[in-house]
């Protein structure tokens, strides 16, 4: 049976057809197949930051669903055949609750297994303004009875553990005796880890059922966990019409139930609401059973008393306050606004509210990474809630503080003697990761944390915050990064940063990850402006700090001088930020080992030292510090990072699309942006990493506002100011968004007409547009021209022609050497591997070779075997005249020089000289660079580098041709321009692809290059 959704992987292509109409506020799903049911359950979860309920059916078993509240996890000791000082000790794992979300249907006496019947009409529905789950089932039994099932529910933002259910079954053609069993389930546990480590655990112990009782108006179970100390009730209570009374209630093999009988016939209905309570304890509080129990019977006592439309109401007028906030509409995509919506609900659901929680990294939608807070929350999670909900925000950070003194903890257990260093990922604020170099080495969530708290107290005001949580978070964090950074005499004197892993885990203990070093110095900085603040407004609130946590009188200055000289150098080469010491001396992934088959990431395939060992990212990393502190740096710079990054980077996580969205828009790569917005709008949508089924991407999902409102927006803040320059994407023709700032609510519409700036609550307004400051008041909206999608690349001044398949064609001679080389040492060589070695030079091609090869082979014997080779070759291209050049090819390069613009040859080819001279065109290239040249082949990106470097121009002053992947890959690398010849499914990277050297047109190319490219 199909699995639908109501919007395609691209929607604005979708929309524009014609063929599908979509609700903004409204997620349909109709399909059937229950191999697509994991995920809904994830989409359709429903939660309040404390509890958490997928999105199941009630009346049939589910191995994915479960129910989870934030505060019950269980503690679990670290296995380590070696351990050494300062490992991770134990990991805690947030696990499954009783689960009250079932009610089994009985038609007489047997029991009405879904399954087992036929399906006429299935729809479930996810309602953004109201914060409550449909679904409608029209079902006929095996033995023919038809019945149309109706179910809702919420969980409730007013009330942190209830769960309410409005269910109702009417017959159309049955008669006859229905019985709605509604039980608490403990059956459940946590899902055990497989292979893949994201998603399940290996916990010890566990929930265990102390006391269950099931009576005429109440039933409920208490569980505690073993290790962690954590108890709690789950409780229930129904209300029901005269149809139904209750026939039966006592326990199940995992639980209780009760049982409510009565009678249908056609055209009839029978009603159940259905209230859950839940209540907890602190770990290893002393809070009695008897204590949780009356917190739960409170709740359910309001809950009757209130009724279900009550309850549904509450959940739309909270809901209403946020979608205010947000103030989003999309023209011409209604499809994107719902996505949107989808991914803002769903973060604003997660939101911890209580200030023990923050958001976890699949949110309160599933048991991936086991319920684990990582630093994302406050990158990505907590920038959308910082102008949307900043009570949320609050709550967020009030988490970190509470658990500062695990921080401080933890930075001793690193042989830190001051300060305090965040956990990676945790729960309780222990540092629950067992590998330590792309766990603990993350010393970054540090800054992270500082920055959140900056942009917090920006955007809220809400300097009491700062004065009484924020400042000594800041401060005990930014004292680490002198601890762990040294200024190092054999760099000038630069402040340098030694073995951290920075966001991009691919790369791990690493010296100065730019990342690391340019967060740790926005961090010294507001660190030391903080104190500064503090000191001077509150100066005995600064004397208590200080003598509380020891802060000696220098530190700020000398924070302030680390600052000053931190280690952020930019390749004199390339003209961009290395990612770390070492990236850019590594090689690059091989493209067959970076193509993830199945969806399945490069950790899951690979050694982590085979991945550390080559040039490669699961997510933006210098990109993201680019972003997030790049205000300095200027456009072109980042650029030409975009362009470099953007070719090592395989997406691996879903952190990354959402800032390259940003960036590119940034840039000016207006069809990139789109693209990459895309990609963190329908994450979970479209299941584009595989593992929707185990929760909701919470970061990619904030990610997809921040692409919106950072992205198009451009919104940053300068000096504790916000500051926009929005841009119209083209498969739009307007949009909105709002955001809080302070006292005010501003709204930003952007359309072909430019942008409009409106209060819709506040007096005043002081921000930047553009770069200039505007003030804008209540009653007096301000419209200004939009910077829009403008390319700043300056003139062309060269082309750079790669030689095989492009000029000529002497892949047939390659292939031809290749085969008798060979068949002269008696191994396979088919097309495939011929394919496989297009675009790379003799020795890696060699290499390929000699995969397939029954020995080994010594470094002489390598040697001597590439020199056959050349020589078979040789031979073949001395018979080479200008009747060998390509259809084309020699007019285009005439064109070229037509035009006033240099040309250079780059190729992977040692003969490229002799072979030009062969061809008679010798003389109409200013530049030769062959593999004699070069110490790194394609796709590095040297030969071009080296190319623009000899003809005296800049990288993104030329455009490169060439007809080979890895080819596009080294020019793309460059920062050029990548024009490639042959079949488009085969060169995607390229920016423009042409079917053969013949349809080069210098004139058009030019002016493409301008307009659409960039």
């Amino acid at each position: 049976m199909d699995h639908e959704t109501t919007a395609a992987v691209n929607p604005d292509a979708t929309e524009s057809s014609g063929r599908v109409v979509i609700d903004p506020w409204l997620l349909v799903r109709h399909g059937t197949d229950p191999a697509g049911f994991a995920q809904d359950e994830s989409l359709f979860a429903l939660a309040n930051g404390t509890l958490g309920v997928r999105g199941n059916l009630e009346e049939a078993d589910s191995a994915s669903q479960a129910t989870l509240l934030s505060g019950v996890w269980e503690r679990t000791p670290i296995e380590y055949h070696e351990r050494f000082p300062g490992f991770a000790s134990h990991t805690d794992t947030r696990i499954p609750v009783a689960d009250a979300t079932h009610i089994r249907l009985r038609l007489g006496d047997a029991p009405a297994q879904l399954e087992q019947g036929e399906w006429l009409q299935f729809e479930r529905s996810l309602d953004l303004r109201r914060g409550c789950y449909r679904r409608r089932l029209r079902w006929r039994s095996p033995q023919g009875a038809t019945l149309e099932i109706e179910a809702e529910r919420i969980v409730s933002f007013k009330d942190a553990g209830l769960l309410a259910i409005h269910y109702r079954v009417r017959s159309l053609d049955y008669s006859g005796p229905i019985t709605l069993e509604s039980s608490i389930s403990t059956a459940r546990e946590a899902a055990a880890q497989g292979f893949d480590p994201r998603i399940g655990s290996r916990v010890e112990g566990g929930l265990n059922t102390f006391d269950a009782h099931a009576g005429e108006a109440l039933a409920w179970v208490g569980q505690r966990t073993t290790h962690s100390g954590i108890r709690l009730v789950c409780a229930q209570r129904h209300q029901h019409a005269g149809e139904l009374t209750l026939s039966d209630a006592g326990h199940t093999p995992h639980g209780v139930m009760q049982a409510y009988t009565g009678t249908l016939a056609p055209g009839q209905m029978v009603t159940l609401d259905k209230y859950v309570a839940y209540a907890f304890t602190a770990p290893l509080a002393a809070d009695s059973a008897e204590a949780l129990m009356a917190r739960a019977e409170a709740s359910l006592t309001s809950a009757i008393t209130l009724g279900y439309p009550t309850l549904l109401e509450q959940q739309a007028q909270v809901l209403s306050g946020f979608w205010a906030q947000a103030d989003l509409a999309i023209v011409g995509s209604p499809a994107t606004e719902q996505a949107l919506r989808l991914n803002l609900f769903h973060v604003f659901q997660s939101s911890g509210r209580d200030g023990h929680s923050t958001i976890a990294a699949k949110g309160l939608t599933g048991e991936g990474y086991e319920g684990h807070y990582f630093w994302d929350a406050e990158v990505f999670m907590l920038p959308v809630l910082a102008t949307l909900a900043p009570a949320l925000a609050r709550a967020m950070l009030t988490y970190r503080h509470r658990t500062l003194d695990n921080a401080r903890r933890h930075a001793r257990e690193l042989d830190h003697t001051r300060g305090a260093l965040y956990a990676w990922r945790t729960i309780s604020g222990d540092e629950c990761s067992a590998y330590f170099p792309s766990g603990s080495a993350q010393y970054h969530i540090n800054a992270a944390v500082a920055w959140a708290v900056r942009l917090y107290v920006d955007a809220s005001g809400d300097d009491a915050f700062l004065l009484e949580c924020g400042a000594e978070m800041i401060i005990e964090t930014a004292r680490i990064w002198l601890e762990i950074g040294c200024f190092n005499p054999r760099r000038g004197g630069a402040f340098c940063i030694h073995e951290v892993t920075g966001p991009d885990e691919y790369s791990a203990l690493v010296d100065n990850n730019h990342y690391t070093n340019r967060m740790a110095q926005r961090h010294l900085r507001d660190a030391a402006a903080v104190a500064e603040w503090m000191a001077m407004t509150h100066p005995a609130g600064y004397a208590a700090l200080a003598a509380r946590i020891d802060l000696q009188a220098d530190e700020p200055a000398r924070w302030l001088t680390a600052a000053q000289a931190m280690h952020l150098p930019v390749d004199a080469a390339l003209g961009i930020f290395p990612q770390d010491d070492g990236f850019l001396d590594k090689p690059r992934l091989p493209p067959e080992l970076a193509t993830t088959p199945g969806k399945q990431p490069l950790l899951l395939r690979m050694h982590p030292l085979s991945i550390y060992r080559h040039q490669v990212c699961k997510q933006a990393d210098t990109l993201l510090a680019l972003m997030l502190a790049g205000e300095q740096v200027e456009v072109a710079a980042k650029r030409r990072n975009f362009d470099y990054y953007e070719g090592v980077t395989v997406h691996d996580s879903t952190l990354s699309a959402s800032t390259f969205a940003v960036i590119a828009a940034e840039v000016g790569h207006a069809d990139k942006a789109h693209r990459y917005f895309l990609d963190t709008l329908r994450v979970d949508l479209d299941d584009l990493h595989g593992n929707a089924a185990h929760g909701l991407h919470m970061a990619a999902m904030a990610g997809s506002w921040l692409a919106l409102t950072w992205g198009y927006g451009s919104l940053r803040v300068h000096d504790g100011m916000p500051s926009l320059a929005p841009k119209l994407p083209a498969a739009w023709q307007s949009y909105r968004f709002g955001m809080r700032w302070r006292d005010a609510h501003l709204r930003i519409e952007v359309d072909g007409d430019g942008v409009l700036y409106t209060l819709t609550d506040g007096n005043a307004l002081t921000f930047l547009h553009d770069g200039l400051p505007q003030r804008l008041h209540a009653g007096q909206p301000l419209r200004l021209p939009c910077v829009g999608f403008v390319d700043p690349l300056p003139p062309l001044k060269a082309v750079i022609f790669d030689l095989d398949g492009v000029i000529a064609d002497t892949a047939v001679v390659h292939h031809a050497a290749w085969k008798k080389l060979a068949d002269d040492i008696d191994v396979p060589f088919d097309d495939a591997t011929g394919e496989r070695m297009k675009g790379v030079d003799r020795r890696g091609s060699l290499e390929i070779l000699l995969q397939a090869a029954p020995r080994s082979y010594t470094e002489v014997e390598k040697q001597e075997l590439a020199a056959r080779k050349n020589d078979y070759y040789r031979e073949q291209i001395e018979h080479f005249g200008p009747q060998d050049l390509l259809p084309g090819a020699r007019e285009a390069i005439e064109s070229v020089r037509r035009a006033g613009l240099k040309v250079a040859l780059a190729s992977a080819s040692r003969n490229a000289g002799l072979l030009l001279q062969r061809l008679g065109i010798a003389d109409l290239f200013d530049v030769v660079v062959d593999a004699n040249r070069i110490s790194r082949s394609k796709p590095d990106p040297e030969i071009f580098l080296a190319a623009a470097s000899a003809l005296g121009v800049a990288p993104d002053e030329c455009i490169g041709v060439e007809d080979a992947a890895a080819g596009i890959a080294s020019i793309r690398a460059a920062g050029m321009a990548a024009v490639g010849i042959g079949q488009a499914r085969a060169l995607a990277e390229a920016d423009l692809v042409l079917p053969s050297i013949a349809a080069f047109d210098i004139g058009t190319l030019t002016t493409i290059r301008t307009t659409n490219w960039r």
